[in-house]
């Protein structure tokens, strides 16, 4: 049985100080029903991804609210999985399909975090990490990242140049989505000048604290204007960094790719374009090299010489990434989804990929202890 992205639906990422948790889902969710041409009462399940929608948002039973606020009288389920959860909603609602529910699935991905400082959101953000191992030393994920960027750059020689050519460059595709957090492009100087949050990372490196809600609807038929979500692999590692076999790669990703490449029947050189997890700027030099796009080592590399630009062999990030896209994490894995429908579909406007009919999204949970991989194919 084959399954089908029939609608999707976005509201913009950044700071939405008018708007609430539920506000910002019962948009998304609106938009993806409309664009479906679906009514609540033919959804038979509705799935919500969000992290920190209890620590942050004082709402843990969320499933349940957002499907009443919507009017839909069917199974619902909050997942989490840290910054994952959008992604592993999406494969829970998949697998429900391919269960045999008839009825087309609602899959929203949530997350308000800009009304709190930022010291609270890191606190709440760490809940992801190893508490015991690493949350109770003071560790922060940018410093998570900061020692995997390190042991990349003594074990390949991957330097400062190639992390901040990750962050120029989604910074000018970010310029090309209306509904990106922002709007200005960067320079290398910029980047390597900017405050240093964990060396050899500096904020420019880093993603956002962001508010915002995708949402699509999945069914077994296809419609006129669908995608086929051919497959999807979940992964994953141990939490703590510590007890892991290598540092230079996420072994939770490799593992989630082979999965989706043999369910979805395609290979690494297959793929026209993806979305991945680039929470920080080594994040996406880990993410081509796991998924296959370059060899272990030549992910900065390749970046650097533009293999991973809008015009390059394989086109990474063109909605701008995490990083400057915006990183609502709960609906993230929702989002990057989103995107490449538009791009299967031809409607992606300024940053469209031409030719585009095979697509991959990668979504992480925290330093790599989760990771989904999903493939879209045009019809």
């Amino acid at each position: 049985m084959k399954t089908y992205i029939t609608g999707i639906g976005t509201t913009s990422v950044g700071e939405h100080w008018d708007k609430s948790l539920r506000d910002l889902a019962l948009e998304a969710a609106h938009q993806a029903l409309t664009d479906a041409k679906r009514s609540p009462d033919e959804i038979g399940g509705v799935w919500v991804g969000s992290m920190l929608s209890g620590e942050l948002s004082g709402q843990s039973h969320l499933g349940a609210q957002i499907a009443g606020l919507l009017g839909i009288v069917a199974p619902s389920v909050r997942v989490e999985g840290a910054c994952a959860s959008g992604g592993l909603a999406v494969a829970q609602a998949r697998n429900a399909l391919l269960a045999g529910e008839s009825k087309p699935v609602l899959v929203i991905g949530v997350e308000k975090m800009t009304d709190h400082t930022a010291t609270e959101v890191t606190g709440a953000l760490m809940q992801a990490a190893d508490h015991e191992a690493e949350g109770v030393f003071g560790v922060t994920f940018p410093a998570l990242y900061a020692l995997l960027a390190k042991a990349h750059m003594e074990a390949f020689g991957t330097t400062r140049a190639h992390l901040s050519a990750v962050s120029v460059k989604n910074h000018a595709n970010a310029m090309h989505n209306p509904k990106a957090q922002f709007h200005k492009e960067v320079s290398q100087e910029q980047v390597e000048l900017a405050p240093r949050i964990a060396d050899p990372l500096t904020l420019l490196d880093c993603s956002p604290i962001s508010d915002g809600a995708a949402a699509l609807v999945l069914e077994v038929e296809p419609t006129d204007r669908s995608v086929e979500l051919a497959g999807i692999g979940i992964g994953t590692d141990t939490v703590d960094l510590a007890s892991r076999a290598s540092l230079v790669e996420l072994a939770a990703t490799r593992r989630a790719a082979e999965r989706a490449y043999r369910v979805a029947d395609v290979t690494p050189q297959e793929i026209d374009l993806a979305e991945v997890h680039d929470c920080f700027t080594i994040a996406e030099v880990l993410a081509i090299e796991d998924l296959g796009f370059v060899e272990k080592g030549e992910g900065g590399r390749a970046t650097a010489r533009g293999v991973t630009a809008r015009e390059g062999r394989i086109p990474v990030n063109v909605s701008g990434g995490l990083k400057a896209s915006g990183h609502p994490v709960g609906a993230t894995g929702v989002k990057q989804l989103c995107e490449l429908t538009l791009q299967l579909r031809g409607e992606a406007e300024a940053r469209q990929v031409q030719g585009a009919e095979v697509a991959l999204a990668q979504n992480v949970g925290g330093s790599g202890g989760t990771a989904v991989v999903s493939i879209l194919k045009r019809i």
